[in-house]
């Protein structure tokens, strides 16, 4: 029984990881800059989930990082992500809800935050 604390708090470190190592991985070579409430939408690339509380997307040669308000139930990287924007954009505000592979019915209602460019250093 005492090793039930260690155990859960062994598991939290390692579910935590991998989304360090996401985030690593989207920002690596990349300097970030002042965030924004709007980023355009690029027909070719779509928010991807680096972790619960956390979606990309790449324009260009920057990579715009966002973090959501709350964390959001069900996102996980095999997610799909379906976006509600307005004007061609994502912007500050935006839902996005998430389905499950093998699901058909989205779940809760996330609201983006600010958008965080990661621009290659030259």
């Amino acid at each position: 029984m005492r090793a039930l604390p260690f155990l859960l708090a062994l598991a939290a470190c390692t579910a935590a990881q991998p989304a360090r190592d996401e985030f690593a991985a989207a920002t690596a070579g990349r300097t970030a800059g002042p965030p924004e409430s709007c980023v355009p939408l690029d027909a070719q690339q779509s928010l991807h989930v680096l972790d619960p509380r956390t979606l990309a997307v790449e324009v260009g040669r920057t990579t715009w990082i966002n973090r959501l308000e709350a964390p959001c139930p069900g996102l996980d990287p095999s997610a799909t992500l379906v976006t509600e924007t307005w004007g061609g954009r994502y912007c500050r505000g935006d839902h996005v809800r998430s389905v499950s592979p093998g699901m058909s019915i989205p779940g809760p209602v996330c609201v983006l935050g600010n958008f965080t460019p990661y621009r290659m250093t030259r």
